[in-house]
């Protein structure tokens, strides 16, 4: 079994009490890593996080699987650092797929909205599956584009997909990455 160290040069060098990361190469999927999660991520080790998975990506590796059956809690502060790294694999053409994630961690990820920014997973086959069929890749954008607000009516610029306030009647609107809009 390979090691961290031989997957990402140094990897192993910082380690943190409350929070175990181990690597594995996905075979079958180019610039694909399995992370897998055990302990929790908060405030305090979000930072050693976000540190340890920049020198993943900076490695190569940008189709990223986080495997969360042993990850126990996630701080909005986490969830922060799980978004600069969705940002960081976009841009790349990857993607971060979340398999095995407990119930209480895939609540904080719904009720704080993120759920629909992360593709989230029963079971690590079906998220390797996921990504060896390229359903995650980027695709040309087709923002910006010009919608109606289905409150009011008014016309609203979409730069991107995300949740937004209507100017006019102060509804909140949904804009998919497809550019679908709805309520709510």
């Amino acid at each position: 079994m390979e090691s961290n160290n031989s997957i990402v040069s140094g990897f192993d060098n910082d380690k943190d009490d409350s929070l175990k990361i181990t690597l594995r190469k996905i075979p079958g999927v180019e610039n694909g890593c399995m992370v897998i999660l055990e302990g929790y991520i908060d405030t305090y080790n979000s930072s050693f996080f976000q540190k340890q998975l920049t020198k993943v990506i900076g490695a190569g590796y940008y189709n990223l699987l986080f495997n969360c059956g042993a990850l126990s809690y996630v701080s909005s502060t986490g969830l922060g650092s799980f978004t600069i790294l969705l940002k960081m694999v976009k841009v790349k053409g990857g993607d971060i797929i979340l398999s095995e994630v407990q119930e209480k961690v895939a609540e904080v990820f719904q009720i704080l909205g993120f759920s629909q920014f992360f593709n989230l997973k029963e079971t690590s086959e079906e998220a390797i599956e996921f990504l060896k069929s390229g359903a995650g890749a980027v695709t040309a954008s087709v923002f910006p584009k010009m919608l109606s607000c289905p409150s009011c009516g008014k016309s609203v610029q979409a730069t991107r997909a995300g949740r937004f306030r209507c100017t006019n009647c102060k509804a909140i609107i949904t804009i998919s990455e497809q550019a679908d809009i709805t309520l709510g």
